[in-house]
């Protein structure tokens, strides 16, 4: 066996690892895929058509398409600044040892926190019977609902949305608040900048792409959540996702090849969103190294 024996490249068995990985993905993510993006462009019978992308104009569509983006980027914006802050206390905040893994594992777990039980959650704590409601008005006289409080709207499903948001994007925005030099600091320091110029000139600059990133994966988050809407809004509330639900599975509203050609403008929505934040990602690597 000479150098050229050395020279073949050795089979590692390591692929085997990743083999589940790609088997699920293909499996759940991109077969699916692929199925909703073909019958959009078809009808009942499998001819090719584009009526249904045509029908996404209709004004309950669109209407439906409008209030899932205003509930995301609400959802995205509050996420963002209150997740933002959340880890720059634990990151820079100089808190007690303990603060830091107990919030990072309790935001792993929330961050996962959706569908029926979190719909559960809120209407057993704000909904007209909740705990907190019940409390307010019996121990101060606060009715949360005469004063226009309703967890079935708008901002009912954006103040539950920010349960798995602000812990979503503690998770992703700490490494990049952890990898801030300290040189940074102490540059501007000796050069005579405050700490609002420090982060004003320095670490915002250096940060924001990593926070514009965020907040476009949580955009798409929200944007794609149906479990938690339909658990706790059912019908009343009308965004895509429950819209898309019932074109597929309702017996009313039945019109599958509709509902895919709502999937398809979701899935370009997110799409977009993903790519953004995975463009804005590798450009704050390149500071944070």
């Amino acid at each position: 066996m000479g150098p050229a024996a050395d020279r073949v490249p050795k089979r590692s068995l390591a692929w085997l690892g990743v083999v589940p990985f790609f088997l699920f993905a293909l499996l759940f993510l991109v077969g699916p895929t692929l199925y909703l993006i073909v019958g959009a462009f078809q009808d009942p019978a499998g001819n090719l058509t584009l009526a249904n992308l045509v029908a996404l104009a209709q004004p309950q569509i669109l209407a439906a398409y409008w209030i899932s983006i205003r509930i995301s980027l609400a959802s995205a914006a509050l996420g963002a600044v209150i997740g933002f802050f959340l880890a720059y206390a634990i990151v820079h905040g100089n808190l007690p040892g303990w603060i830091r893994p107990a919030i990072v594992t309790f935001s792993g777990v929330a961050s996962n926190f959706a569908g029926i039980p979190l719909a559960f959650a809120f209407l057993a704590t704000l909904g007209r019977l909740g705990l907190v409601t019940v409390f307010l008005n019996e121990a101060f006289g606060i009715n949360l609902y005469r004063m226009g409080f309703n967890l079935l709207s708008f901002w009912g499903l954006t103040l539950t949305y920010l349960y798995f948001q602000i812990p979503l994007m503690v998770l992703i925005i700490a490494p990049a608040l952890d990898g801030l030099k300290r040189e940074w600091r102490e540059a501007s320091s000796i050069l005579g900048a405050s700490n609002w110029q420090y982060w004003r000139m320095v670490a915002l600059p250096v940060l924001f792409p990593s926070l514009l990133g965020c907040f476009l994966l949580l955009f798409a988050n929200a944007f794609g959540a149906i479990a938690t809407a339909y658990a706790l809004t059912g019908s009343s509330l009308n965004i895509v996702p429950i819209l898309l639900y019932a074109q597929i599975r309702g017996d009313v509203l039945y019109n599958p090849n509709l509902g895919y050609a709502l999937a398809f403008g979701m899935i370009v929505i997110t799409g977009c969103s993903n790519i953004l934040y995975i463009w804005l990602r590798s450009r704050a690597e390149r500071w944070l190294r």
